[in-house]
């Protein structure tokens, strides 16, 4: 089943150990309907041994019924398990699927391409550090390749690999290919992720998703220096993706087994942490030292972003869940507003002024979405005047809460710097949210001067009644 390796018959303790050690690559796939999102995960898991024979007899016989490749296997069934999506040939939930190479372990997110769920694509995308987006050769880039793409970048994604997909039915044109590199690019001009590549392949065939394609030589050349989808996954850099410098730690619970200890638990959201490090608690601002880390299988020298650790303190401070352990010398603001990017998930309109749950990080508050600043159209990614949000709408908004709390940028730190909205008597989850910085205060806004429009105003009274005035001269009255 697993990948060969010839340390499994020699020496399978130090096998286990490497495989124990190798690096974990989140990922997820999404893009538009039918672009071949769970054929793509289903030929990865089967080119790279990773199906068991009681697997693969099982979605052999599963394919005679539900399959939609004629006679041969049809792969996406490995992943499309739910009833639903086999009768309709479509993924609603999200899939989660493991798998390893000789240099890199891998979870693998399949989300949905319908707009529908859009919002299991973004729950899918909160915990990938890459996304996979597929397009069709046949028709190029989608609204929903768009959509997708923009989430992903507005969840902070840092690296998105483009694969386009069913180039056997379009002849595995080198011009076809480029004519969605160009319409792709065109697109990604306004996005924010550094690292974008792309690559031609057919997921139903196996052509350079895990191995080469003798279909496309003219890809594995100087021009386009082409790597398959696995080998362009497997060497991805990720750990310069997180945030090592400023401290988050989040307490989700106070440990107190007895009276000699008393530890404060929480996963490690961003920085390092190590005892004897000063820290600071928000948002009460008390500040002390870190006595130990603690750890089930014994005190940590340091920890690193994903740990989950108890930190134990040498004062004896008030520190309940929801506070933060920053560095000492944080200045990290606290607010009860703040500007937020927001991805509503619900049929339900969101209007501003209505009251709901919002969870961040370990903290539960009340709160409302004070106003809405623009909408973001997807497909051109201009800014547009609303009231309201729909189903998948995502919007620049300002959020008030009912107490102040730390605010933290998303792009600093992803695990601090968002949260869900949570309807208050149905208790779903109707929105997620990225936070961009704080918010100015109606009252604070209502007394800021307009100086742009103060200058124009000026500008033109001076000219009307001192017309012989040279524009230095005006602009000499500006200087405040």
């Amino acid at each position: 089943m697993s990948h060969q390796s010839s340390l499994i018959a020699d020496n399978i303790e130090q096998y286990l150990h490497e495989h124990e050690n190798k690096d974990l690559l989140r990922f997820i796939t999404c893009g538009s309907v039918d672009d071949g999102k769970s054929t793509l995960i289903g030929r990865l898991l089967h080119d790279s041994k990773m199906i068991f024979e009681d697997q693969l007899a099982a979605i052999t016989q599963a394919s005679k019924t539900s399959g939609t490749t004629g006679d041969t296997v049809d792969l996406a069934l490995l992943v499309d398990g739910l009833q639903s999506e086999r009768e309709q040939g479509i993924t609603i939930d999200v899939a989660y699927r493991f798998f390893s190479t000789d240099k890199r372990k891998f979870i693998i997110a399949d989300t949905p391409g319908h707009e529908q769920y859009t919002r299991n694509m973004a729950t899918g995308a909160s915990t990938a550090s890459l996304a996979i987006i597929l397009i069709d050769a046949r028709y190029g880039v989608q609204t929903q390749t768009r959509r997708h793409s923009f989430i992903a970048d507005l969840l902070g994604i840092q690296h998105l690999v483009i694969a386009v997909n069913k180039m056997d039915l379009v002849g595995f044109s080198e011009q076809r290919f480029n004519e969605i590199v160009a319409e792709y690019q065109a697109f990604a001009e306004n996005l924010k992720a550094p690292d974008i590549r792309f690559v031609p392949m057919s997921a139903l065939n196996g052509d350079n998703v895990v191995n080469p394609s003798e279909q496309t030589p003219w890809y594995f050349t100087p021009d386009y220096q082409g790597q398959t989808l696995i080998e362009l996954l497997e060497s991805v850099e990720i750990t310069r993706d997180q945030n090592l410098s400023d401290l988050r730690l989040p307490v989700q619970y106070v440990n107190r087994p007895n009276l000699d200890f008393r530890g404060y638990c929480g996963t490690l959201a961003a920085g390092v942490l190590r005892p004897g490090q000063a820290i600071k608690v928000l948002p009460s601002g008390k500040t002390s030292r870190v006595a130990r880390i603690v750890t089930f299988d014994g005190d940590l020298a340091a920890a690193y972003p994903g740990q989950a650790i108890t930190v134990t303190l040498e004062d004896e401070i008030d520190i309940s869940r929801g506070d933060w352990l920053v560095e000492a010398d944080s200045e990290l603001p606290l607010s009860n507003t703040f500007q937020a990017d927001i991805v509503w998930m619900h049929e339900e309109v969101l209007t501003p002024g209505k009251l709901f749950d919002f969870k961040l990080a370990t903290r539960d508050l009340s709160g409302q979405v004070r106003s809405i600043d623009y909408q973001i159209d997807v497909n051109t990614l201009e800014k547009h005047a609303t009231h309201s949000l729909g189903l998948n709408a995502i919007a620049r908004c300002d959020v008030e809460l009912t107490a102040a709390i730390p605010v933290d940028n998303y792009r600093t730190s992803p695990g601090t710097g968002s949260f869900i909205i949570v309807d208050r008597l149905t208790n779903v989850t109707v929105g997620a949210g990225m936070i961009r910085g704080t918010a100015s205060t109606p009252e604070a806004a209502a007394n800021t001067t307009d100086w742009a429009a103060f200058e124009r105003d000026l500008n033109a009274l001076v000219r009307k009644h001192f017309p012989h005035w040279e524009a230095k001269d005006i602009s000499g009255l500006f200087n405040r």
